[in-house]
C-alpha cells in the first residue's frame, strides 16, 4: 500500500465519541484507487489493514501520526468510520464494495446541510450524540464546565444542548424568557451560538451572570441577561441592542404553575393565583415572543405535570394547547425521564412508600413540546 499520512487522535470530554484527524487528500486517494480496477478479495485486504490501522494508531511505526489539523485535515468520528469500512469488508459484491466506497467518499468530500443546523447528512451516522427518539432517559444533569445545579428548578443542560443541536446553526441566536441560572447561554457558549436570556430576578440574573462568564467563550459568541417580565417586557428594543431583529430558537422552562415558589413577586408565574391565572401569564410570554422569532424556526417548551390534593393536573398539556392557540405547529412531543432529581435525591424508598399509601405514580417524567412557527 503507498505511504501514508492519515491521522492523529483528538482528545475529547470521555462522554464525546473519540475523533480522528485524518490526511483528507491522501485517505481520499486512496479510497478512489481501490474502487478501480481491484478485486474484491484486494478491496478487503486493503480495508482491512486500515481497519487495524485506525484502531491501533498507537502503534504506528511507519510516521503515520501527529498530523496537524490545521493542515489538510479532515476530523472522522472513528465509530463510525471503522463501522463504514466493516460494511464495505463484509460486500458480497464487488459493485456492493465499490458503492460503499463512494458513499464513504462523497461523505468525506461534501457537505449536505439543512436551513436549520449544521448536521452534514451525507455524514449523519456520525451524529451518534443527537437523540432523535421521543423519550429522553437520563441519568443526572450534565455538571460540565461552567454549570452548576444550584439553582432550584433549573433544568438539566442536556436540553437546550440536544434542542441547539437540532434546530440552530453555529452563530444563530437562542432565547430563554425564564433565563434562571443561566444554563441556556452556558450551553450556547459550549456551542457556539448567541444567547439572551430573561429573568425576573435581579440577584438570580447577577449570580447568572457571573456563572455564564465562568464559561469558555471559544467562539466568541454573544450572551447576555437583561432584568424583566417577559410577558412586557420589549423584546425588539433588547434585540436592537444586539443589532438584530429576529432570533432563531425559543426555549422556555417556566415555573411549574406553583410547585417551587421562585420569589414573592406577583409577576413571577409561581405566585399565580390559580392554574387559569398561570395559563394566562405563560400565554403573555408567549405573545410577547412570538413576533421575534424568525418564520419556520422551532420553540422548545420544558413543563410538566403537577398533583393538587391528590389529583393529576395535566399542566404540561395545558400550556401546550396555550402555544397551539397562538399559531404555532405541534411538531414532537418529548418525554424526558431523569433519574436523580433535587427533590427526591436519597429519599426513594420514602416516596414509593407515599405511592403505595396515596394511590399515585411518583412523577419521573417531564415534556419537551417542540413547535414550529
Amino acid at each position: 500500500m503507498a505511504e501514508l499520512t492519515l491521522f492523529k487522535e483528538k482528545t475529547y470530554h470521555k462522554s464525546t465519541p473519540k475523533t480522528l484527524i485524518v490526511n483528507k487528500n491522501k485517505f481520499i486517494e486512496i479510497l478512489k484507487s481501490l474502487s478501480n480496477g481491484n478485486s474484491l478479495p484486494d478491496i478487503k485486504k486493503e480495508l482491512l489493514f486500515l481497519k487495524n490501522l485506525f484502531l491501533n494508531y498507537t502503534s504506528d511505526n511507519l510516521g503515520l501520526l501527529n498530523i496537524d489539523k490545521n493542515g489538510d485535515t479532515i476530523q472522522l468520528n472513528q465509530e463510525f468510520l471503522l463501522k463504514e469500512l466493516e460494511q464495505i469488508i463484509e460486500a458480497q459484491t464487488k459493485e456492493r464494495a465499490v458503492y460503499y466506497l463512494n458513499r464513504l467518499i462523497k461523505g468525506i468530500t461534501e457537505i449536505k446541510t439543512g436551513k436549520i443546523n449544521d448536521i452534514n447528512l451525507n455524514r449523519w451516522k456520525e451524529y451518534t450524540e443527537i437523540i432523535t427518539d421521543s423519550l429522553w432517559i437520563l441519568d443526572k444533569r450534565d455538571n460540565s464546565g461552567a454549570h452548576l445545579g444550584w439553582y432550584w428548578g433549573n433544568f438539566v443542560p442536556q436540553i437546550p444542548h440536544q434542542l441547539m443541536l437540532r434546530y440552530t446553526k453555529k452563530g444563530d441566536w437562542v432565547l430563554d424568557p425564564f433565563a434562571g441560572s443561566g444554563t441556556t447561554l452556558i450551553e450556547c457558549r459550549k456551542l457556539g451560538r448567541n444567547g439572551i436570556g430573561i429573568e425576573l430576578q435581579k440577584e438570580v440574573m447577577e449570580k447568572a451572570e457571573k456563572l455564564i462568564q465562568r464559561e469558555e467563550n471559544k467562539f466568541n459568541v454573544t450572551t447576555k441577561m437583561f432584568q424583566g417580565d417577559s410577558r412586557n417586557i420589549n423584546l425588539k428594543n433588547i434585540l436592537k441592542q444586539v443589532g438584530i431583529n429576529k432570533v432563531q430558537l425559543l426555549i422556555m422552562h417556566p415555573p411549574y404553575y406553583d410547585i417551587i415558589k421562585f420569589s414573592n413577586n406577583p409577576n413571577d408565574l409561581s405566585n399565580a393565583k390559580s392554574i387559569d391565572d398561570f395559563l394566562k401569564m405563560f400565554g403573555e410570554v408567549v405573545d410577547n415572543t412570538y413576533p421575534i422569532l424568525e418564520n419556520n424556526r422551532y420553540f422548545g417548551l420544558v413543563i410538566g405535570d403537577k398533583y393538587h390534593k391528590g389529583e393529576w393536573i395535566p399542566l404540561g398539556f395545558y400550556c401546550m394547547q396555550e402555544v397551539l392557540k397562538r399559531g404555532y405547529q405541534l411538531k414532537s412531543i418529548i418525554v424526558k425521564n431523569f433519574e436523580e432529581t433535587r427533590g427526591k435525591r436519597n429519599q426513594k424508598e420514602l416516596w414509593r412508600y407515599r405511592a403505595l399509601v396515596g394511590g399515585f405514580y411518583i412523577f419521573k417524567h417531564e415534556y419537551i413540546f417542540l413547535f414550529k412557527k
